[in-house]
């Protein structure tokens, strides 16, 4: 009979120490780290607000933008393992930092812009300076959250992506009327002013983080001591059970199915984010600002969403439905965009999409540290975020193909469907999968 994984209550592991110790891990480390994902993601993605001024400024077609915006994906996979296994290496205070501070500087650099070259080199240097942030910290939460809470702690980092959406859509709006202030287009003070946080925050980094939990101070003895041992035990026993070292984990038929289902998602999640913006005012022929603000309403929805599935993934110690269904979801709103040629619908719509699409992050990220550890798991998951951040160019550039030549956003979104479908038929299939089979990767409560 398959066993579900350890859960609070149902081995005595619900003591007041281990209750304590995981209540000042939350606090210290998950508000900080979604302060700094929101600070990713908004200089990842506001090329897509900036686009409602820079595309009629520059002359760029929806074709060059969909490229522009996609290719930073390029210089991210090029450089996502090696970034995240020098992570591994260093420490994540030190390399996070490096990559915040990059990344800050070249995101500032992106007022710059002045054609289609400029646009091109800067959006690839800036994956290049981000590659290795996401699974750096996937890989960073793996040593401070056992796997029972891991679902909902990825969530609550990864509630940044539509977040960011909710909290940069306006104040995007704010900053593309700074226009012509000191000589500067809107969309430049929007790369400048929203590049700068990463910069001071990755400062920050250097002096707030802390590697492992037997180097945190802001613990106690008892409570270092019971979260090293709990996190070591389960690495412990993934080493025993699968073996997989950081050759075999690229190579691992597991590594790549998740890999294809993130891959979906992210052609999904990109597909529609970076095309929000431009898609919610040709169906409402509103303003700049109030287009940002409207863009919104499907991230807060996302955000909730995200933040639900994660906890009833961890309470119920299931991850496969918990990632198959939201992505069936996405893949009717995609549908469903079809038939969205007012406002009202339209929303519901996309807000249908962004929520099934985002809301499978915390349940999947919780899966490849069941069989993964050490150099392995920072290499298996850099390249199962590599090769999935594909789906960030895939998915923009093909919207962006089929918005050319059909002069619709909803023929891209409705392309967008099948994927989300077949990644919800694979995450269901590694039900199967032995390396992820609850009985080879379980744990005892206490070691």
């Amino acid at each position: 009979m398959r066993t579900t994984e350890w859960e609070p209550g149902t081995r005595g592991a619900t003591d007041a120490l281990e209750r304590t110790t995981l209540g000042k891990v939350t606090r210290r480390l998950i508000p900080f780290l979604l302060v700094l994902y929101i600070v990713a993601w908004l200089d990842r993605v506001n090329v897509g607000f900036a686009a409602l001024q820079m595309n009629q400024d520059l002359g760029f077609s929806s074709t060059v933008y969909g490229f522009g915006a996609g290719v930073f994906y390029f210089g991210y996979a090029l450089f996502e393992i090696p970034s995240n296994l020098v992570l591994a290496r260093v420490g994540a205070r030190v390399w996070i930092a490096r990559i915040m501070i990059t990344w800050g500087v070249i995101s500032v650099a992106m007022i710059f812009v002045h054609n289609a070259t400029s646009f091109y080199v800067l959006r690839f240097l800036l994956g290049v300076a981000e590659a290795g942030f996401l699974p750096g910290i996937i890989y960073y939460l793996t040593h401070w959250f056992p796997r029972v809470q891991r679902a909902q702690a990825v969530s609550w980092f990864m509630a940044a992506i539509p977040l960011s959406v909710v909290i940069g859509g306006p104040v995007a709006g704010l900053l593309l009327e700074m226009d012509g202030i000191q000589g500067l287009r809107g969309w430049q003070w929007l790369f400048l002013l929203e590049g700068a946080p990463a910069v001071i925050l990755g400062v920050v980094v250097l002096g707030y983080l802390t590697d492992k939990p037997e180097q945190a101070r802001w613990l106690t003895a008892g409570e270092r001591g019971w979260l090293s041992a709990r996190i070591e035990a389960e690495h412990a026993h993934a080493r025993t059970q699968h073996g997989v070292g950081l050759l075999r984990a690229f190579f691992h038929p597991t590594v790549w199915a998740l890999t294809f289902v993130m891959f979906a998602c992210q052609c999904g999640s990109y597909g529609l984010t970076y095309w929000m913006p431009q898609i919610v005012q040709s169906v409402s022929g509103l303003s700049n600002f109030k287009v940002s603000m409207l863009t919104a309403v499907p991230y807060i929805a996302a955000t909730i969403g995200m933040i639900f599935i994660g906890w009833n993934s961890d309470r119920t110690g299931e991850r496969f439905l918990h990632i198959a269904v939201p992505c069936v979801i996405a893949a009717t709103g995609f549908i469903a965009s079809v038939y969205a040629v007012s406002p009202v619908p339209a929303m519901i719509a996309l807000t249908v999409a962004a929520v099934g699409d985002l809301g499978s992050r915390g349940p999947f990220w919780a899966l490849p540290g069941r069989f993964l550890t050490g150099d392995a798991a920072a290499g298996g998951i850099a390249l199962i975020n590599t090769v999935a951040s594909l789906g960030g160019f895939v998915g923009p550039y093909a919207v962006g193909l089929a918005k050319t030549a059909t002069g619709e956003f909803s023929a891209g979104l409705v392309l967008l469907a099948p994927l989300m479908l077949a990644g919800a038929f694979v995450a269901w299939w590694l039900r199967r999968s032995p390396a992820l089979d609850l009985d080879a990767a379980s744990v005892p409560a206490r070691q």
